[in-house]
């Protein structure tokens, strides 16, 4: 019998931690766009949405990338509305692939466990995103300049924000394990 999350808890916890991590995507976004840049470099909202996944499951993964972007345009303005449905796509890629592939990994070692879904989970959430665009910012953009923006910003500034995360993510998860704050299954 396959598990449906990394770790047991009750669906009270999961809605909670699912509720932290939406909210973690509006606030981190509004504290680093303080720095000008910092918000595409460093991709604020894919951390929160990608632990989730890790930690609750695939389905409050989902959920988080999709009301995570959504709760963030309309409380702070960002993303701007246009371009909120290319995030919410990406981010429940990232949620539901993280989530879908931790849950079939049958190993005690976190740090594996962590990376075999988080690698998986956000190449196919960037390739989601990249068509997301293509196909509802493309027709609006009618010069290629603008999608050459785009894919730089979408693919090169972004590379030290994918760096955070592939640090980031399993030391949070490994010191929420030894917090007793969640326990493997």
């Amino acid at each position: 019998m396959w598990v449906t999350a990394m770790y047991k808890m009750s669906h009270t916890k999961k809605y909670v931690i699912t509720a932290m991590c939406i909210t973690l995507c509006s606030v981190l976004p509004l504290v680093l766009h303080a720095v000008p840049g910092a918000g595409n470099t460093l991709l604020p909202m894919h951390i929160p949405v990608l632990l989730c996944g890790l930690i609750v499951g695939w389905p409050f993964g989902l959920l988080a990338g999709l009301f995570g972007p959504m709760l963030s345009t309309f409380t702070t303005g960002m993303p701007v509305v246009a371009y909120m449905p290319v995030m919410m796509v990406e981010l429940a890629t990232y949620g539901l692939v993280a989530g879908l592939v931790a849950q079939f990994i049958r190993t005690k070692n976190v740090y594996r466990v962590v990376y075999i879904a988080l690698i998986p989970a956000m190449l196919l959430g960037r390739a989601t995103g990249a068509l997301a665009a293509l196909i509802l910012i493309s027709p609006v953009a009618a010069e290629s300049t603008a999608m050459a923006w785009f894919i730089s910003s979408y693919f090169v500034t972004s590379l030290p924000g994918i760096v955070i995360q592939l640090v980031l993510i399993p030391a949070i998860i490994v010191a929420l394990e030894k917090g007793h704050l969640v326990h493997r299954r």
